[in-house]
């Protein structure tokens, strides 16, 4: 029998011997990848000196272009977010430090505290001390008035507070528009702190002396009104950069300065707010702590005349 030929049944041996040989062959992923190697690098080699530099920059580009949107949203993060409260940024710094030697306690609240129950509120102790003194947040600019500033403002004095009222400054007002401003919307009695003019943001496009200019008329225009020296609220390097002025010391200076054992400042200070991170009943999230240097008799002095 040839080999051409079929046995009984069976498969003629060329056939069986071309099914051996065009067995497919199954391509592994390395085998696929160094395939595409081979490929990209013939291009490659296909390809002149100018369109390789043109898509290597290409590349470049992409990587730096991906960079450059991740620095600005970091830059943009922190001018917004973290620069104008890098001396409040509670989450680098952790738990808030209560000074030693200080017995005059107070808070300053504003909206951000939401519905305070007073009635808790009045009974409450920071290290052991009853809470003797509460600022308040009253105006912002020439056109913004804290929305809770009535109702704190009334509250505070009904449950026995010593209570002050804060402005906050405004880099898009004028100092005398914002003067006149508070001085319509606030109306402090006898027996309450003088008013506070809250400053943290210099303008770029002002001078430090038209910048003093500026802050020195807001106060003079207040203390006009009430023949008491207005208190300057701003934080410990603020102060030493814009407002380090010996025109200013004659003013009561209550300084931002957290996470520190004492203040770090030579000169007179009358509060310290030394932590942002405080937890009181009546209170809901976080509330600023402060201190009075000096006893309840001189914070008694110190307020306006009744």
């Amino acid at each position: 029998m040839c080999r051409g030929q079929l046995k009984a049944g069976g498969t003629p041996y060329f056939i069986k011997a071309m099914q051996k040989k065009t067995k497919p062959v199954h391509r592994t992923k390395r085998t696929t990848a160094a395939r595409r190697r081979q490929h990209k690098g013939a291009r490659r080699r296909g390809m002149s000196p100018l369109q390789r530099f043109l898509g290597s920059c290409r590349r470049r580009t992409l990587w730096v272009g991906g960079l450059a949107v991740v620095a600005l949203y970091i830059w943009a993060f922190y001018y917004f977010f973290v620069g104008p409260f890098g001396f409040r940024w509670r989450a680098i710094y952790g738990e808030p430090k209560y000074p030693d030697g200080y017995e005059i306690r107070g808070i300053d609240i504003s909206h951000y505290q939401g519905n305070i129950n007073w009635t808790l509120l009045q009974n409450a102790m920071i290290e052991k001390c009853p809470v003797r003194f509460i600022m308040i947040k009253g105006t912002e600019g020439s056109t913004r008035i804290d929305p809770h500033f009535e109702e704190n403002f009334r509250q505070a004095r009904e449950y026995g507070f010593i209570r002050g009222v804060y402005h906050f400054w405004s880099n898009k007002s004028s100092a005398r528009d914002q003067a006149y401003f508070f001085l319509s919307k606030v109306k402090l009695q006898g027996g309450d702190l003088p008013p506070v003019l809250d400053v943290e943001h210099k303008p770029k496009d002002v001078s430090d002396e038209d910048f003093r200019r500026d802050i020195l008329t807001w106060l003079h225009i207040v203390e006009d009104r009430y023949h008491v020296k207005p208190i300057i609220y701003t934080y410990h390097k603020f102060k030493m950069s814009y407002l380090s002025d010996p025109v200013f010391d004659d003013y009561p200076y209550w300084i931002a300065h957290y996470y520190v054992d004492e203040v770090k400042y030579n000169g007179p200070w009358k509060f310290w707010q030394h932590t942002d991170a405080g937890r009181l009943p009546g209170i809901k999230g976080y509330v600023d702590f402060n201190i009075y240097n000096g006893s309840y008799y001189d914070l008694k002095q110190l307020t306006i005349p009744k």
